[in-house]
């Protein structure tokens, strides 16, 4: 499970990643890749490069040109949305529909992009890899996978599109944003695991029925372990979740945090 947190996020997952790697536990041979956001880059990078590209990957990734156009107007009208009446789906849908209408005809570029930087242009074969996304129109989240008939770089750049910074993709005549608005890790879209890694760069939500030990109980995974930023790696990330100059040092963090909870992964982990 690899969940959302902008560019940082990318870099430090990577970093965990990586980090894992080098002490022994490779965690490609999951059954199952579910990625949301941030998550959805990393997962599509784990299973089509090798561990040791994954730094110069995110160095691609962390070019000015992946930055996001903020709109300080569209965000003042987003918030009501945000606590308004009704319920979470209802509150999604709003926040769908203004982001919307803060970006319109730029869709198609942003998705030009992504690809550029990822590189790839299909699914792994015969790899489990799903993406979560919203859809803008409707609130619902929904998971992209081989099976979906959608352009693997279009779902991961639905899967990014942060609301009020980046525009909806469009897929199949609908709009579809940042899978992350419902859950920053959408953990508990997944109930058939018996051991879950989860790597949460962001690990808040809005309600306490998506918090991650909520979810978590949901799932129903008899082994789990959960990573999310220590101290040391927050401070290196920084508290802006979309500045890629902070990529190196959150990249850094992730392998230092990697390498440290590579034994309690290994404890749960399948030997390759």
């Amino acid at each position: 499970m690899l969940g959302g947190g902008g560019i940082t996020g990318i870099a430090w997952e990577m970093g965990v990643l990586k980090g894992l790697g080098e002490a022994g536990v490779d965690v490609r041979n999951a059954d199952t890749i579910l990625g949301t956001s941030a998550g959805s880059v990393v997962g599509t990078l784990l299973l089509c490069r090798d561990l040791d590209e994954l730094d110069s990957e995110q160095n691609k990734l962390s070019d000015k040109a992946l930055g996001g156009t903020f709109s300080p107007g569209a965000m003042v009208r987003a918030i009501p949305q945000m606590v308004s009446t009704g319920g979470p789906i209802e509150r999604r849908r709003r926040i769908g529909q203004v982001s919307m209408r803060a970006h319109q005809w730029r869709g198609p570029d942003r998705v030009e992009v992504i690809r550029e930087r990822l590189g790839v242009s299909e699914w792994p074969p015969g790899r489990d890899l799903r993406i979560a996304a919203m859809n803008a129109e409707t609130g619902e989240i929904v998971v992209f996978d081989s099976t979906s008939g959608v352009d693997l770089v279009r779902a991961v750049a639905a899967s990014c599109a942060v609301p009020m910074v980046w525009p909806p993709v469009e897929i199949d005549g609908h709009f579809y944003i940042d899978g992350g608005v419902r859950s920053p890790t959408n953990i508990d879209l997944v109930t058939d695991a018996d051991a879950m890694l989860v790597l949460s760069p962001l690990p808040v939500s809005t309600t306490r029925y998506h918090s991650v030990r909520s979810q978590l109980r949901r799932a129903g995974a008899l082994q789990r372990v959960v990573i999310t930023p220590d101290r040391e790696a927050r401070w290196a990330m920084g508290y802006r979740v979309l500045d890629p100059s902070r990529s190196p040092q959150a990249i850094a963090a992730g392998i230092r945090q990697g390498i440290e909870s590579a034994p309690r992964v290994a404890a749960m982990w399948p030997s390759n």
